[in-house]
């Protein structure tokens, strides 16, 4: 199947081409029909399978029929990374049109983003703090709105959107057509498309296994020996381009530094670097200007590089579905990846969920030469400020020492509303 069968636009062909597609994925050829239909859809696909195409062409195709310049398609994402991606991907399949797309964000000055909407915008890509910032302040008008995305819906309610959700809802017309994304469909999710989509098409790609071209090993080791683990890893393997996940984001921090210290090109992604030093860090790791990246999964979610050839899980992560999102980063577009799990006796059910999801035990690997009886350090006398022996801190977290390293300054930024 190619593109033409879609009887897409004629000048979206161009936008196509540029964008590299030659054929369209799975969820592309199940979405694309049925948006151009206007049938509203609920959709679930692995991270690395074209989802964004898949709503975001239908789009394009739909608005061409009548340029305005009012905005006529809103997109409602949790992330700024993932808005900036999404928005990428708009203008570079709008290659040949006039369609505009702006991004409507926290973190960064509103001015831009106001000017672009006087300007005129057909496709708005936006966080929902923002996003009602600016219709409150009526620089945003959502009585034109056709066509309504809400993407990773489920690490929107996460976060604590849905209140917000619910009120974008509430601000666009009725009369529209509704796409819903998301990865997991706890109850919050399900009773929010009830209500907000009418007879939607239920697309699944099947979020039940990882990808195949992933391959799975575990390093059982101590909590107070991962660090060291790591670096003997990344000493060993040659490693081009390696995405590591932290469970919390001093943590993701605190690893960046030991792997810098070590002498290698890294960079971190957590919500307590400002929206400039997010933007840094994931453009000089798609560059290749930094060879390794730690994360945490909020900051992460969304991430779109395809060269990416190792996954390290530092900390196991809470669930099932947060495993296979976060290694399906590697073994994108038939590539071939591997995905390095560190667990510990408490990750054992975890184990288990995903050996039952896979239907095969998982490797457990050890490196030769590694002391793994080394003994923890001591823990601090109670009521000190000392680090204990899982890494973290006792209290408050201190303040980085600032290091002229690769990654910025290294001072943890204020958090902002998205």
């Amino acid at each position: 199947m190619n593109f033409e069968q879609f009887n897409l636009d004629p000048r979206l062909k161009v936008g196509i081409e540029r964008a590299g597609y030659e054929s369209p994925t799975p969820i592309q050829q199940a979405a694309i029909p049925a948006a151009i239909r206007g049938r509203d859809i609920i959709g679930t696909a692995q991270t690395g399978t074209g989802k964004t195409a898949a709503f975001i062409l239908p789009i394009l195709h739909k608005l061409l029929s009548s340029e305005r310049g009012a905005a006529r398609a809103l997109i409602v994402t949790p992330t700024r990374e993932l808005a900036d991606q999404i928005a990428e991907v708009a203008r570079v399949l709008a290659t040949g049109t006039r369609l505009r797309c702006a991004t409507l964000y926290g973190g960064v000055g509103a001015g831009p983003q106001i000017s672009a909407l006087r300007a005129g915008t057909e496709i708005l890509v936006a966080c929902p703090g923002r996003l009602l910032d600016l219709i409150q302040q009526r620089h945003a008008r959502m009585d034109k709105i056709e066509i309504l995305v809400l993407d990773e819906a489920d690490r929107m309610f996460d976060m604590g959107f849905l209140p917000d959700v619910k009120r974008i809802i509430a601000a666009v017309p009725s009369q529209r057509q509704t796409m819903l994304f998301s990865a997991t469909f706890p109850s919050e999710v399900e009773s929010l498309a009830s209500q907000s989509l009418k007879q939607p098409q239920r697309i699944s790609m099947g979020l039940s296994k990882p990808v195949h071209t992933v391959t799975h090993a575990l390093y059982p080791v101590p909590q107070h020996l991962k660090s060291a683990l790591l670096l003997e890893i990344l000493k060993r393997t040659g490693m081009n381009s390696v995405l590591i996940f932290t469970r919390t984001r001093y943590r993701a921090q605190k690893v960046a530094d030991q792997i810098h210290r070590d002498g290698h090109k890294v960079t971190s992604l957590h919500s307590d670097r400002s929206q400039g030093q997010r933007q840094a860090a994931l453009k000089g790791f798609k560059a290749g200007t930094h060879d390794i990246m730690v994360a945490t999964d909020i900051a992460a979610r969304g991430i779109d590089v395809e060269n990416i050839t190792h996954v390290i899980n530092y900390d196991m992560p809470d669930t099932a579905d947060a495993y296979i999102h976060r290694i399906g980063r590697t073994g994108r577009a038939e590539r071939t990846g591997d995905a390095f799990t560190f667990v510990t006796p408490d990750d054992n059910d975890m184990i288990r969920t995903l050996e039952r999801i896979m239907g095969q035990p998982l490797k457990r690997e050890t490196i030769e030469g590694f002391d793994y009886s080394k003994p923890a350090p001591p823990k601090p006398p109670p009521g000190s400020r000392g680090r204990g022996a899982r890494g973290e801190t006792s209290g408050r977290p201190p303040r980085p020492a600032p290091t002229p390293n690769s990654y910025g300054k290294n001072r943890l930024a204020p958090k902002r509303r998205k």
